[in-house]
């Protein structure tokens, strides 16, 4: 009996000291597997670069848990297992998937840690999808329980730069910055001047989309009345042409003449009297005048030729 109670107590020398007979022995803390899974999802991930096998391992290792009574290292365990996993994800081009992996071992976003849920903001912002964990650090944000944590006020700072600003929400960013005890007063005149900055930034950016949407209009407008323009040119050319074709036509020259004739027939005009010539000379000359302008028009070349 004395050799296998020495025996048996061999292991636990160091560890305890020498046991005395009256002494009952004393049990090492159990390590949970969930242990054993985290420091080998992280040498797949760091060392090994399988990033798929770390994530199957975060995974195993969430499924020990759901047995495991809660206590200070399991939160710790939890919180390192969500890191490596939402790491191996955005490894692997699977980073749209981080959230919802979280949210399902954690089941809703006010229970998420700190850490977790900055490591989501700080993915999310970087690859331009701020609106994808907009809700879930507001809601997180707005629960009492996590008010006094020493992590609120870094990630209320995260949830204005990082998400309500790029998302264009600058009335939610405003009021959490003047109304939030988490922004020291240097940290809210801060937050303030960057707000101020993107509502401008706004403004100018929706009046130049006003104007260039407004561009194509007046060029439609102009168009068209380019087009009208030229119509209406394209018929007064028509009618020249026809008022100049009709005036060289033999009808008219016959219709002018019988005119004329009819005119001095009324008039009693006598064409070989002294005191008419004046008036026929007029008259020649204006015909004359008529036939030139019509045919310079018709034949610009050939007149000066």
């Amino acid at each position: 009996m004395k050799s296998d109670a020495s025996t048996s107590a061999a292991p636990l020398k160091g560890l305890v000291g020498p046991l005395r007979s009256s002494e009952p022995a004393l049990a090492l803390p159990a390590v949970s597997p969930a242990v054993h899974l985290l420091e080998e999802a992280s040498d797949l991930l760091v060392v090994h670069l399988d990033f798929h096998a770390a994530l199957e391992t975060c995974e195993r290792a969430w499924q020990s848990l759901a047995e495991e009574p809660v206590s200070g290292t399991i939160v710790e365990v939890k919180c390192s297992l969500c890191v490596v996993g939402i790491q191996a994800l955005a490894e692997m081009d699977r980073w749209r998937e981080a959230l919802s992996w979280v949210l399902r071992y954690y089941q809703v976003p006010e229970k998420l840690p700190p850490k977790v849920l900055e490591l989501c903001i700080l993915l999310y912002s970087k690859m331009k999808e701020p609106g994808a964990v907009l809700d879930v650090a507001s809601a997180w944000l707005q629960d009492p329980d996590n008010q006094g944590l020493p992590d609120y006020g870094s990630l209320a700072r995260l949830h204005v730069f990082r998400l309500l600003l790029p998302s264009g929400r600058l009335s939610e960013a405003e009021e959490l910055a003047v109304r939030s005890a988490a922004f020291s007063e240097e940290q809210r005149v801060e937050a303030l001047q960057a707000i101020h900055l993107a509502r401008q930034q706004h403004t100018q950016e929706h009046t130049q989309e006003h104007s260039d949407s407004q561009e194509p209009q007046k060029l439609r407008q102009e168009g068209s009345f380019s087009q009208k323009l030229l119509s209406l040119l394209m018929l007064l050319r028509r009618l020249w042409g026809s008022v100049v074709s009709h005036l060289l036509s033999q009808p008219f020259r016959k219709g002018l003449l019988a005119a004329l004739i009819l005119c001095l027939l009324i008039l009693r005009f006598d064409p070989a009297a002294p005191s008419s010539l004046p008036f026929l000379y007029q008259l020649t000359q204006l015909f004359r005048r008529i036939q030139k302008a019509t045919l310079s028009r018709l034949y610009p070349l050939a007149l000066r030729d």
